[in-house]
């Protein structure tokens, strides 16, 4: 990894908004985005504040789309390696433009800001809207952005010449839409508790393996999940509820989660696995949940976010044959809508809740 510096060393390159600014410059910049900036500017003013506060910590909220948001404090100058790490894997140079369109509320928000002030990026800062690009003519040679952002910027996508995708899975349509671009698209791997992405896969390789940023170490445990080690983060390993295979010591396939991976039968059924296989069939939001079921212990079910029935799916999915007939869902639910976290994450087990008020 390379040389890193104090996070009080802001780098004389790093602008925002065109505009150069210090340490020291930060307290006016912050102050006038909470007094007077846009809803997405105070969220950033609020960050810098912190950034610049006496305290050698920050706290951040997690999503909650695993469990209820919690709030976790990690230390700044982590943040200041998590972004030179960033730096290294997608090799980002002084000076680069980078483009920053998510909430600062949330983890990845605020990394972009950390990844700007440390390695000397020129930023541009949008609204966290779904087409960030709509309008816009700049060229940018870094940028962040979760699925839906992708998906509605694909007319402009090659105005960006670096792009990580992360915050949820992206459907195979998008993966496959992108890949007709010039951009350089990666999907990312990672969460709150490791200061955001640990791993990355470009769309462009044959190998749909997660590759590690320097400094991580990985590992699985007898559950298969994934455990990762970050030193610049905390000293003990980092336990996660997501099934993966190792591919080699510094790089692994994610199959799915151990918190939704359903029984049935005494078949083990993996969603994900399932969600993947059919992304190409289904054009609506839609997830694959197990439900109690008296014989099989439990059925596995498609779940569709649509008001209105639509007929024929199963058949579709049967007759498509992708699925093995075990995976094919037993029943279908229609829901006029998912239950989803403030940063737009799907929660599976709130969501599957609601079928409960359903009559099928």
């Amino acid at each position: 990894m390379s040389q890193v510096p104090s996070y009080r060393n802001i780098h004389n390159r790093f602008k925002m908004n065109g505009i150069a600014y210090s340490y020291d410059d930060l307290f006016v910049v912050a102050y006038s985005f909470i007094k007077e900036g846009k809803p997405h500017e105070k969220s950033i003013g609020d960050f810098l504040m912190d950034w610049i506060n006496s305290k050698d910590s920050i706290e951040v909220k997690t999503s909650g789309s695993t469990g209820s948001p919690k709030k976790i404090s990690y230390s700044k100058q982590a943040m200041v390696y998590s972004a030179v790490a960033t730096g290294d894997h997608f090799g980002l140079k002084i000076g680069d433009r980078a483009l920053h369109c998510l909430s600062a509320d949330f983890i990845a928000g605020k990394m972009m800001l950390v990844r700007a002030m440390i390695l000397g990026l020129e930023i541009d800062i949008l609204p966290p809207n779904g087409n960030v690009l709509d309008g816009k003519s700049t060229l940018y040679d870094f940028a962040a952005m979760v699925p839906l952002q992708a998906e509605n910027s694909l007319n402009s996508i090659n105005q960006i010449k670096t792009l990580i995708i992360g915050g949820a899975a992206p459907s195979e349509s998008l993966l496959e839409s992108l890949k007709t671009k010039k951009t350089k698209s990666f999907v990312t791997y990672g969460m709150t508790e490791t200061l955001t992405h640990i791993a990355s896969r470009s769309i462009f390789s044959n190998d749909s393996s997660y590759h590690v940023l320097p400094g991580v170490t990985i590992s699985k445990d007898d559950r298969s999940c994934l455990n990762i080690e970050v030193p610049y983060i905390q000293t003990e390993p980092i336990v996660t509820n997501d099934i993966v295979e190792l591919k080699t010591a510094n790089s692994f396939f994610l199959l799915g989660r151990n918190d939704t991976v359903i029984n049935s039968g005494g078949i083990k059924i993996i969603p994900e696995a399932i969600e993947r296989k059919i992304s190409s069939l289904l054009s609506f939001p839609y997830f694959i949940g197990g439900i109690p079921d008296e014989k099989l212990g439990q059925q596995s079910v498609l779940v569709v976010e649509q008001k209105k029935p639509i007929i024929g799916i199963i058949d579709l999915i049967r007759e498509s044959g992708v699925l093995t007939e075990y995976e094919i869902p037993k029943k279908i639910y229609h829901l006029e809508s998912f239950e989803y976290t403030d940063n737009g994450k799907l929660k599976r087990k709130e969501t599957l809740s609601k079928l409960e008020e359903l009559p099928y």
